[in-house]
């Protein structure tokens, strides 16, 4: 039996593994012919060292190096499980590099974003859409070139994440050049339900330019005489878009397409950068002295449900909605006014009331109840920001006590007072607010629910000159024969579990839609929120008056059943042991698949260095490790991924989607086999300090 090698990969592109221990040709061969062909480029520093530089993903860095880390009995390398799974084909080339440009840290809310989207691989996260209907003759490639024209013209579509930079977190740089991609669907390729769904499906590499991507379906070929339609789709990521962004570029779409396909002027500014350049200018002090006293206490209710120990066995995200009639909705809004307050703060009113529920059958004492509000993030000191595209909508949170013995009139208040109070730090991040009250990353959000109210004036006309109008464009389409319906909206997803979204129809209704991580509500038990929430807003016109107390509003709700939810889950990292010290940094251990669950347990004894050893119970995938990092990676401590052989290609794969969400990927370290031995213990461990130990 050959002594094993010891593998350190260090993050590209291109990735390099640094061997140590001895390395036989025939060991090197046997491994790489295992995989697609490629020319690595083998570095022999002495007869135990060398450096093997391979090709950049998608070549499978993490299976070499589980194939030479793994014992070898007659230099003959072991395929591991996946390895017969692999693209016989050779690697994708990497085409000529783009000229480096200038890049910012990306914004607090960004960092948000993407952090959400790096815990969840393939939840389809963050991604909105917007779509409406084209009557009449569409000039496919005179929207094409409109679209093209308005990417030339607006940063935020040439923007993309920059090369990830060691010690710093995501930045974002605007490219020179950057293609809108649209796709153009028959009618009878697929129906206009599985395309939102895919589009949404569809990850964004955020590593190159194109925040939104535009998908078209042709209706089936209409009647005699009849016009033919078109269904047009954006999909658009809220690292870098929010739908008012979209709205925006629309109306500028509009002017190109009638301009045949050019957008008079030249590049729109402030831009992206703009933003990015006001925000980083900004004294934080008096925003952290504000969020440290706003910020929702741990003891909050945070949803209308009450805690149940069973799991839903749902996955994915449900969608559920009502409408208030026109009638409702007037009325709604006309009482809220008495009381110096609008249909949004009404609509945060019932959902307090129901946040506040569970607790109200236990007993009649004034509890602390906590959710987010989505804010334009646009009520800020830079000129222009109006019509500024970019990602600026922000969940922020908001805390009051709610108290059963006082009116609803004073519960409206206390929210309006809430909103004013925030109004001038709505450019402030949940995850700053999180770091500024005190409340680990670990701990979870500080609210698990989002109210987002769209505002008539906002959904008729978008933000700045150039947003989406009938009356200034309609005529001009008219001319072509052309006739276009107002878009409609589908929000993010978001990794709240539950966000409830109201918007106005054209006819004056107001539809609520709610959305819920199937993990932790079911479909019938949100359902049943949301038909709470729409009667409350339905009935407390009509129950209540100056007089009228909290605890009395409540008892529309009576005898109503209070929905349960699957508790939250804890942190998915186990710890082994904490770090010596603040800023240490994390070693994250990945188990190799079939290892015993404490085949790291003599590890925490055994390595000398000040980082934290944490690792999850076996199995696990890229996801479970990737929530559980979610806050090592919020707080930017270091992180070093270590395994015994056998789990590098989990750790390389862990590695590589932290780059492509803008952080420096983590050293991945393999040494030891799976049997969590002496040895192996020892072998990682060596290995380990000498990844540590190195500059940076």
């Amino acid at each position: 039996m050959a002594a094993p090698v010891t593998v350190i990969v260090t993050p590209g592109p291109p990735p390099s593994l640094d061997l140590h221990g001895p390395l036989t040709q025939r060991a090197l061969e046997a491994a790489l012919a295992a995989l697609p062909p490629c020319t690595p480029t083998l570095h022999r520093h002495t007869e135990t060292h060398h450096t093997l530089q391979v090709p950049p993903p998608p070549f499978p860095a993490g299976v070499l190096a589980d194939l030479l880390a793994a014992p070898r009995s007659e230099d003959a390398a072991p395929r591991p499980r996946g390895a017969d799974d692999l693209n016989s084909g050779p690697p994708g080339e990497a085409g000529a590099p783009e000229p480096v440009q200038a890049a910012a840290p990306a914004a607090p809310l960004q960092r948000d974003v993407l952090l959400d989207a790096l815990a969840r691989p393939g939840a389809g996260l963050h991604a909105g859409q917007v779509y409406w209907r084209w009557h009449g003759p569409l000039d496919v490639a005179r929207f094409t070139a409109a679209w093209q024209s308005l990417a030339d013209r607006e940063a935020v579509l040439r923007a993309a994440l920059a090369p990830p930079v060691r010690d710093a977190g995501p930045q974002i740089a605007v490219h020179p050049h950057a293609a809108v991609e649209i796709l153009r669907h028959r009618h009878d390729a697929t129906d206009w339900s599985t395309l939102l769904v895919a589009e949404r499906a569809r990850a964004f590499d955020l590593r190159h330019p194109g925040p939104l991507r535009i998908a078209l379906l042709d209706d089936p070929p209409p009647g005699e005489g009849g016009a033919r339609s078109t269904r047009i789709l954006i999909t658009y990521h809220q690292a870098l878009l929010d739908s008012s962004s979209v709205r925006t570029l629309l109306g500028a779409f509009y002017r190109a397409y009638l301009a045949d396909g050019r957008v008079p002027g030249g590049e729109r500014r402030p831009d992206v950068r703009d933003h990015l350049h006001w925000l980083h200018a900004q004294n934080l002090g008096p925003a952290r002295a504000f969020w440290s006293r706003a910020a929702p206490s741990p003891d909050a209710a945070t949803l209308p449900a009450r805690p149940a120990a069973r799991t839903t066995g749902g996955l994915g995200h449900g969608r559920s909605r009502l409408t208030l009639t026109a009638a409702e909705a007037v009325r709604l809004r006309e009482w809220a006014a008495q009381w110096g307050a609008t249909e949004s703060t009404a609509l945060h009113a019932a959902w307090a009331l129901q946040l506040y529920r569970p607790s109200a059958d236990l007993d009649a004492n004034p509890r602390s109840v906590a959710f987010a509000v989505s804010a334009s993030g646009r009520g800020i000191f830079l000129e222009g920001v109006e019509a500024l595209p970019g990602p600026l909508h922000n969940p922020l949170p908001v805390q009051l006590v709610v108290d059963p013995a006082a009116t609803v009139s004073r519960l409206l208040a206390d929210l309006t007072c809430r909103a004013l109070d925030a109004a001038a730090y709505e450019w402030v991040s949940a995850g700053q607010i999180q770091a500024w009250a005190g409340t680990s990353p670990d701990a979870g959000r500080l609210t698990e629910s989002l109210i987002v109210f769209e505002p008539p004036a906002q959904r008729g006309h978008g933000y700045g000159e150039n947003a989406y109008r009938e009356d200034v464009y309609g005529e001009e389409l008219a001319a072509e024969g052309i006739r276009v319906d107002p878009p409609e909206a589908v929000g993010p997803l978001t990794g709240v579990p539950f966000t409830l979204a109201a918007r106005h129809e054209a006819d004056g209704s107001l539809v609520l839609t709610a959305v819920h991580d199937r993990t932790r509500f079911s479909d019938n038990a949100a359902a049943l929120i949301l038909s709470q929430t729409a009667g409350l807003l339905r009935e407390l016109p009509f129950s209540t008056d100056g007089l009228t107390t909290v605890a009395e509003a409540l008892g529309l709700l009576s005898g109503a059943r209070v929905p349960p939810v699957t508790i939250r889950p804890t942190g998915a990292l186990r710890l082994l042991r904490e770090a010596a010290h603040p800023g240490a940094g994390t070693i994250c251990l990945i188990p190799p698949p079939d290892a015993p669950p404490d085949c790291y347990g003599g590890l925490a004894d055994l390595h000398p260095g000040p980082e934290a050893l944490a690792t999850l119970t076996a199995p696990a995938d890229a996801a479970d490790f990737l929530t559980g990092l979610r806050p090592v990676l919020a707080t930017g401590e270091p992180l070093v991924l270590g395994c015994f052989s056998g789990a590098g290609t989990l750790a390389c794969e862990i590695a590589d989607r932290i780059a492509a969400h803008g952080w420096y990927p983590p050293l991945v370290v393999i040494a030891g086999a799976a049997d969590g031995g002496p040895d192996s213990a020892r072998a990682l461990t060596g290995a380990l300090n000498s990844a540590t130990a190195r500059p940076g």
